[in-house]
């Protein structure tokens, strides 16, 4: 969090973010490999970058291309959506914050998508989700709307791809969210109660 090399804009965010503590929580260590799956502005790009220093690399999808222009994260390589070019059993860790609703939204086949992310992590290796929380019990209902997802709903879809839940964090927890505005809504915008998620792929045995 203190690399100079970060925009203004992202330490702007931290506050909210939490990202020393997220990334804690999911025990990121210098030389891992992480696949970041739908980068979006590259936020977390930047902390996994430097996180995983010289010795690690990051590969993701969907990246901002000023995040990386010029070569100013070496060590992260942009791919396409389904073409990632990585070795089963490669992956420490595969991050994903904010997008899981809008891959059940766009109706992607999830259970290929979790079978693959399976396929890249090695034994032990980590899945971890932070998304908008919906209403308990709506399941899927506000993917499209709200932009929000039910948090047991994701756990039942992980699990049954066969990762074990490790672990839950209140990090970026919000009481005051009642979770029926869109996510978007300037009430809310950057504030919403969101879960953060753990999950494991098995070790051998």
């Amino acid at each position: 969090m203190a690399n100079r090399a970060r925009p203004a804009e992202d330490v702007a965010r931290d506050a909210d973010r939490k990202p020393a503590e997220t990334l804690a929580f999911f025990d990121v260590k210098p030389g891992e490999v992480v696949f970041e799956f739908v980068a979006g502005g590259g936020y977390f790009t930047e902390l996994l970058s430097h996180t995983v220093g010289d010795t690690g690399r990051v590969v993701a999808t969907r990246e901002e291309p000023k995040r990386i222009a010029d070569g100013r994260l070496p060590n992260v390589t942009a791919v396409e959506d389904r073409e990632w070019g990585l070795a089963p059993g490669s992956v420490d860790l595969i991050f994903t914050a904010l997008n899981y609703h809008d891959v059940v939204n766009l109706k992607a086949d999830r259970p290929a998508l979790l079978k693959n992310f399976m396929t890249i992590l090695k034994p032990g290796g980590i899945f971890a989700v932070i998304d908008h929380s919906a209403e308990n019990g709506s399941g899927d209902r506000d993917v499209g709307t709200l932009h929000r997802i039910d948090e047991a709903f994701v756990v039942s879809e992980v699990k049954a791809a066969g990762f074990e839940l490790v672990g839950s964090s209140d990090l970026l927890r919000n009481p005051n969210d009642a979770r029926t505005l869109k996510v978007f809504d300037p009430a809310i915008r950057g504030k919403t109660d969101q879960f953060v998620l753990k999950f494991r792929k098995p070790t051998a045995g």
